[in-house]
C-alpha cells in the first residue's frame, strides 16, 4: 500500500486526486490532507479518505476543524508551520497542489523527505526553479509534473535522447477571450474571465489562463523540468484542448500526447507512475471532434505571455518578480480593485520598479517575493475602475 498526502486537498486538483484515490479501492493509505480555510470540506475528505492528518493553514479556523473532527479519530491542526509538518510526514506520495508561492515552503519540506512529489503548483519552479532542483537532487526526490501540458511532454520525451529534442511546444486553449480585441477586453468580470471554455480550474489559474500568464508561467516550468534551453520552448494556441503538448526531435518526428481536458488523466500518470492506473475520464473520440485547430498566439493582445518569456530569457529573479506581480494584480482583479487589462500593466510596472540579485538561499527568495509584492500592491492602489 503506498502512502500519500494531499497539500491543497479542497482545491480543485486536490478533489480530483481524491476521486481517484477513493477509486482505487484501499490501494492508498491517506497520511495527511491539507487546505487553506475551507474546514467543511478538508474534514469531509479526511473521514472519508481515513486519513491520519488534516492542517488547515488558517489558524483562526482550527477550532472548527476540530469540532467538525471530533471521534473521528483524525488529528487537527493549524497554521503554515502544520502544513509543513503535514508535507515532512514521509509520504511515498505527495500531491502538491497548494496554489501560489504559499506552496513553496511546504513543497521544499516534501522534497526533504525524499519520496515522490506529483507538482501541480507550478509556481515553486518559476519563482525559485533553481532552489527547488537542486533539493530535489540533494535529496533524492522525485518530481513528476501535473500540469497537462509537463505531464504531456514528460510522457513524451525520451530521456536516452534529450540532445536529440529539438523542440518543445507547448498547447494554449487561448482561454476565454482568444478572440477579442483589446477594447473588448477592458470591461471584462472576473465572473467571464473565470470561465475557461475546456477546463474546469481554480479561480486564480483560470484568470492566469484568460491572460497567458499560465503559459507564461508553464514555459518557465518547462525549463526547470526538462533539459532543455529557453530558446526551444514555443507555445501554440489549440483551441480544442486535446493535444496537451508536443516533443519536436532533431529527425522531424513530433511526438503528442492526447486526450480529454480531464486533470484526473495527468494526476492518474503520476500517482501510479511508472505503471498506469484506471481513470474514469472520458475517452477521446477524434471522429467526434472533427477537426484540430492551432494558430500562433498573439502577444500584442495578451502582454503576460510576452513578459514572461522576457523574464524567462532574462533568469535570475525576473521570474519570481513576474509571478510574485501577477498573483497580487491577478488576486486585486478578482476583488474587482483592478480592471482586467490592468494585471499585465500592474506585472509589467513591477519588472521595471524591482530587478533584485539572484538569491542564495531560500529566505532571501521569499524576501524578494515579499518585497515585489508590496511594489505591486503599490501600484494597485493607483489603479481606479
Amino acid at each position: 500500500m503506498r502512502s500519500v498526502t494531499i497539500l491543497g486537498a479542497t482545491g480543485s486538483v486536490g478533489t480530483s486526486t481524491l476521486d481517484l484515490i477513493e477509486r482505487a479501492g484501499g490501494a492508498y493509505d491517506v497520511l495527511a490532507l491539507t487546505a487553506n480555510c475551507d474546514v467543511d470540506g478538508l474534514a469531509a475528505a479526511a473521514k472519508r479518505v481515513s486519513a491520519k492528518f488534516a492542517v488547515v493553514a488558517d489558524e483562526s479556523r482550527l477550532p472548527a476543524l476540530r469540532e467538525a473532527l471530533s471521534g473521528s479519530g483524525v488529528k487537527a491542526a493549524g497554521g503554515a508551520d502544520a502544513v509543513c509538518e503535514a508535507a515532512r510526514m514521509g509520504a511515498d506520495w505527495t500531491m502538491a497542489a497548494i496554489v501560489g508561492t504559499a506552496g513553496l515552503k511546504p513543497v521544499m519540506a516534501a522534497i526533504e523527505g525524499g519520496g515522490t512529489i506529483a507538482l501541480a503548483n507550478k509556481e515553486s519552479l518559476v519563482s525559485a526553479g533553481e532552489v527547488v532542483t537542486r533539493a530535489v537532487a540533494e535529496c533524492g526526490a522525485t518530481l513528476l509534473p501535473v500540469d497537462s501540458e509537463h505531464n504531456a511532454i514528460f510522457q513524451c520525451f525520451e530521456s536516452d535522447n534529450a540532445d536529440k529534442v529539438s523542440r518543445i511546444i507547448l498547447t494554449a486553449s487561448g482561454g476565454p477571450f482568444r478572440e477579442r480585441t483589446l477594447d473588448a477586453m477592458r470591461g471584462i468580470t472576473p465572473e467571464q474571465a473565470v470561465a475557461h471554455p475546456n477546463w474546469s480550474m481554480g479561480a486564480k489559474i483560470s484568470v492566469d489562463s484568460a491572460t497567458l500568464m499560465n503559459k507564461g508561467l508553464e514555459l518557465i516550468e518547462a525549463f526547470h523540468l526538462f533539459p532543455v534551453a529557453a530558446e526551444q520552448l514555443d507555445v501554440i494556441v489549440h483551441r480544442q484542448s486535446v493535444i496537451h503538448s508536443m516533443v519536436e526531435y532533431a529527425d522531424g518526428s513530433v511526438l503528442a500526447q492526447l486526450g480529454s481536458p480531464d486533470m484526473r488523466v495527468p494526476i492518474a500518470y503520476t500517482l501510479a507512475w511508472p505503471q498506469r492506473m484506471e481513470t474514469p475520464c472520458q475517452r477521446l473520440d477524434l471522429a467526434r471532434i472533427g477537426r484540430l485547430d492551432f494558430e500562433a498566439p498573439d502577444y500584442d493582445r495578451f502582454p503576460c505571455l510576452r513578459l514572461a518569456r522576457e523574464a524567462l530569457t532574462a533568469g535570475g529573479t525576473r521570474p519570481a518578480v513576474l509571478n510574485a506581480a501577477n498573483e497580487v494584480a491577478v488576486a486585486a482583479f478578482l476583488a474587482r480593485r483592478i480592471g482586467f487589462l490592468e494585471i499585465a500593466a500592474i506585472v509589467s510596472d513591477t519588472l521595471e520598479r524591482y530587478d533584485p540579485a539572484a538569491p542564495e538561499t531560500l529566505d532571501q527568495l521569499l524576501a524578494i517575493d515579499a518585497e515585489a509584492r508590496c511594489i505591486a500592491g503599490e501600484r494597485v492602489k493607483d489603479c481606479v475602475i
